[in-house]
C-alpha cells in the first residue's frame, strides 16, 4: 500500500513543541477551553471509562484536567495502541497535524472494546483565515506570488467523512468558532508560538521571512480585520469527531421502508399527492 504524502515535517514540529514547553503556560488557553468541552461531552455520556487513552504532546495537561488517570502517548504517525485495549480514546488537539489522519483515525477504531468511545479535537478549516488572507495578499503585492504559512486544515464535512471512512459507528463532526482580538498581528503570532502551532509544513519557506513581507502582512491585517477599539480579530475552529466503535448493542436505524406508519399522520396533517398537482 501506497503511504499518503508526508505534509508535514515531523522533526520541525517537535522543536516547535520543544520550544513552547519553555514559554508561558498561559498561550496554552485554548487547550483549556477545548479540554472544558470534551469534560462536559464526557459527562452527558454517563458512562464510567475505565481504560481510557490520551493522545498528543500535551496528553498529560489533558489527563490531569479531565481525572481520567488515563494512558498518555504521543500523536506519532503509528501510534502506541493494542487491539481492544481501550473504550476511551481521546487525541488532544493534535490531528490536524498528522500526514495520514484517515490511518489514525482507523489505529483509534481497533484500540477501542466494542461500544468504545473515540473524541478528536483539532482546528478546522476557518482557523487562522485572517492571518492566511493577509499572508497572501501581503506576498502577492510585495513578491508576485504567495507560499505557504499557515497549515491546510480540513472541513467539518470532509472530516466528518474521514469518521465513515474509518468505520465508526453513530459518527458526529460538529465545530465551534472562537472569535478572539489581539493588540496587533504580532501578539498573535506570539500565542501561536507559545503553543507550538507555527509553520511545520514541508514545503514552507526555510529562510528567514523577509522584512517588507511581514511589514505588509501586518498592514493588511490591520487594515481588513480590524476591531472598533483598534485590536485586529482572529478566528479559531475547534473540529469535534465522535465515533464509537461497532457492537451489536448499539442502535440501528431502521431499513428504508420499513415505517408502520407516514409522516403525515404522525403530525395531522393531510397529505398531498405530488405526482397529481
Amino acid at each position: 500500500m501506497q503511504s499518503p504524502p508526508k505534509i508535514f515535517d515531523t522533526e520541525a514540529l517537535a522543536m516547535h513543541r520543544q520550544r513552547a514547553t519553555c514559554g508561558d503556560q498561559g498561550d496554552w488557553f485554548l487547550h483549556d477551553y477545548a479540554i472544558d468541552v470534551v469534560q462536559e461531552r464526557l459527562q452527558e455520556v454517563n458512562r464510567t471509562f475505565t481504560d481510557p487513552t490520551i493522545i498528543g504532546w500535551q496528553g498529560a495537561q489533558w489527563n490531569k484536567k479531565l481525572g481520567l488517570s488515563a494512558t498518555v502517548i504521543p500523536d506519532t504517525d503509528t501510534l502506541d495502541l493494542m487491539p481492544n485495549s481501550c473504550d476511551l480514546i481521546i487525541h488532544a488537539l493534535s490531528l490536524h497535524w498528522s500526514n495520514d489522519p484517515v490511518g489514525q483515525l482507523v489505529q483509534m477504531n481497533r484500540a477501542l472494546r466494542p461500544d468504545g468511545l473515540m473524541i478528536a479535537v483539532m482546528f478546522g478549516g476557518q482557523t487562522l483565515q485572517e492571518l492566511r488572507i493577509a499572508f497572501a495578499q501581503a506576498e502577492s503585492r510585495v513578491l508576485g506570488g504567495i507560499s505557504p504559512h499557515i497549515a491546510p486544515m480540513g472541513e467539518i464535512r470532509d472530516l466528518g467523512g474521514l469518521l465513515q471512512r474509518a468505520g465508526y459507528a453513530l459518527p458526529v463532526a460538529d465545530a465551534i468558532d472562537v472569535n478572539l482580538s489581539y493588540q496587533t498581528p504580532m501578539h498573535l503570532m506570539r500565542e501561536l508560538r507559545g503553543m507550538g502551532e507555527t509553520n511545520a509544513l514541508m514545503q514552507r519557506q526555510k529562510s528567514p521571512m523577509r522584512r517588507d513581507v511581514l511589514s505588509a502582512m501586518i498592514d493588511e491585517y490591520q487594515s481588513t480585520f480590524a476591531t472598533p477599539d483598534g485590536r485586529v480579530n482572529a478566528t479559531m475552529e475547534f473540529v469535534f469527531l465522535t465515533g464509537w466503535a461497532p457492537s451489536d448493542t448499539q442502535q440501528k436505524p431502521l431499513r428504508p421502508g420499513s415505517a408502520q406508519s407516514r409522516l403525515a399522520q404522525a403530525l395531522g396533517v393531510a397529505e398531498r399527492d405530488l405526482e397529481s398537482e
